[in-house]
């Protein structure tokens, strides 16, 4: 399965760059084929911008021609998305949802005319996507993110993008209270990320202090 990593977190020596890096390591030992965009080293501008918006508006009525005067990174982007049948996002959660390129990301590359096309008022995928995982990190517990905030990620991103668009193959991997993690539990973790993208199904959702997995 083809995979595209869309990876966003600003420090190289961050948790999350370490769940990019088992990632990795998981996809090149199963000899699976991936790619990588990297927001952050693209500098990419999250920023939906009047010719965004225009862009938007005319890709629902003629398409393909519209999008004209978005970003080349975006149509760079698009090449990437239409390559990929496993999309997989990585990024920390601030503020209880998504840092703003991811936000970015989403606003102007899950766009009409590139992730999806209109159908009599339905949103339905034009991409070969069949799987998406999301890896988040976040200093919250993950009950208190459930209680108090409602998983926001689970209705804006996964219900609210994904699946609105017709993917339903979508699994969140939440590794939540990083911060107050062990540096044992923190290997363990990898090792588990690891072994997802190697193939084998981890038990990650059945133990106390072992990722989240919902989807």
């Amino acid at each position: 399965m083809k995979t595209l990593i869309v990876f966003n977190h600003p420090y190289g020596g961050s948790y999350c760059n370490a769940v990019l890096a088992s990632a990795e390591k998981g996809l090149k030992d199963s000899a699976q084929p991936y790619r990588v965009i990297n927001l952050d080293r693209d500098d990419f501008d999250p920023v939906m911008r009047a010719k965004d918006l225009i862009a938007f508006a005319g890709a629902g009525r003629i398409g393909d021609e519209a999008l004209e005067t978005v970003d080349e990174q975006v149509m760079e982007y698009k090449e990437h998305l239409e390559w990929a049948e496993h999309l997989v996002m990585i990024f920390p959660i601030w503020w209880m949802t998504a840092p703003a390129m991811t936000k970015g990301f989403i606003d102007k590359v899950i766009f009409p005319a590139i992730a999806y096309d209109m159908d009599k008022g339905r949103l339905v995928s034009r991409l070969a996507i069949r799987k998406v995982t999301i890896i988040t990190t976040m200093n919250t517990p993950a009950d208190i993110y459930k209680d108090m905030f409602n998983n926001s990620i689970e209705g804006s991103l996964i219900k609210g993008t994904f699946r609105q668009i017709g993917i339903e193959d979508v699994r969140w991997i939440s590794l939540n209270g990083v911060k107050q993690a062990t540096q044992d539990q923190r290997t363990e973790w990898l090792k588990d990320i690891y072994e997802y993208f190697l193939g084998r199904r981890s038990n990650m959702a059945h133990k106390a202090k072992k990722p989240m997995m919902n989807g």
